[in-house]
């Protein structure tokens, strides 16, 4: 889907392309300078996500950046005709939609097929800051910023790291996946071990913001099941098994655990680790419970060695 920036400058109006990454601020070397003394020299930044969509990221700006008027402190998913205000400079996003596209350059029988959902199977991962709101109140807004952009940037070059697709971010929240049809037990440890390095670089940017009250922490859900993909213009995945991963996150502060995984997706994992851990749960809108297994992240860092373990092993016996 093509996307730009409209803005006005020097009396001209201009149309800047959105490419992967778009920088805004006063420096020069700015994909779009802003020529006003109320920006900060590197602003903020439109970065996608996926095939086609776009995230506002302030920077932690001095004083910040506006989505219909409205101040951001965490990555803003862009619509079309959203109006960013940075400083005294106004901008228009502009994207045009999948549906536009298709009626330009297919008949209108063609566009029906090409939007039929495709179900892949995937593994799902859903990581949530606890305690946000309070967060929130206890920090000024230009730290929280500065700290919840670093996390997302940190956090998306991660689930890249390890192969999987950020979906989207959710305020505090991000919504990960991989497609696993191929191969789900690949998947699964992909996302576990995800989550055990966006525990860990949580904790140390934390570490480096000493004006936040206590260090914050995260809860993860992690399911594996059939979705429908690339629905609406945000292009997500939709289905029970996206709706049982959220589930699975919030149980996590119900059961004073860091990770809860389903039984499809913890049924990859060693028997011996999983087996003392393993409950029902009920689920909102599931008539019968469902299996799950709650983990602590102490639990996840002996998992993922006895795996590295026992791949060392069976290379070893190749080579043999």
């Amino acid at each position: 889907m093509t996307a730009y920036i409209r803005i006005k400058i020097h009396g001209e109006v201009k149309e800047v392309p959105c490419n992967s990454v778009l920088t805004l601020g006063r420096d020069r070397n700015s994909d779009i300078v802003l020529a006003d003394l109320h920006a900060s020299r590197n602003h903020a930044m439109i970065r996608r996500i996926g095939q086609g969509d776009y995230y506002f990221i302030d920077s932690g700006s001095s004083n910040g950046s506006f989505i219909n008027h409205q101040r951001i402190s965490t990555p803003r998913l862009l619509k079309d005709g959203d109006h960013i205000t940075v400083g005294r400079i106004e901008m228009i996003f502009r994207q045009s939609s999948k549906e536009e596209v298709a009626i330009d350059t297919l008949s209108m029988q063609d566009t029906l097929i090409s939007d039929t959902p495709e179900i892949r199977q995937i593994t799902i991962l859903v990581a949530d800051i606890r305690g946000f709101t309070t967060l929130s109140e206890q920090v000024h807004i230009r730290t929280l910023t500065r700290l919840m952009n670093s996390w997302f940037h940190q956090v998306s070059d991660t689930i890249f790291s390890h192969e999987g697709i950020v979906d989207k971010f959710i305020g505090d929240c991000v919504f990960a996946r991989w497609e696993s049809d191929v191969d789900q037990e690949k998947t699964v440890v992909q996302a576990l071990s995800a989550a055990q390095m966006i525990n860990r670089l949580t904790l140390e940017l934390s570490d480096s913001f000493a004006e936040l009250p206590e260090r914050i922490r995260i809860g993860v859900g992690i399911n594996t099941g059939a979705a429908s993909m690339g629905i609406g213009q945000d292009n997500t995945a939709l289905g029970d098994a996206v709706n049982i991963a959220f589930r699975l996150e919030n149980a996590t502060k119900i059961l004073g655990a860091d990770i809860v995984l389903s039984e499809t997706a913890y049924q990859y994992l060693p028997a011996k680790f999983v087996e003392n851990h393993r409950q029902y749960l009920r689920i909102k809108g599931k008539r019968d419970p469902v299996r799950i297994c709650s983990l602590n992240f102490g639990d996840v860092e002996q998992i993922l060695e006895e795996l590295r373990q026992s791949a060392v092993d069976r290379g070893v016996r190749r080579s043999h």
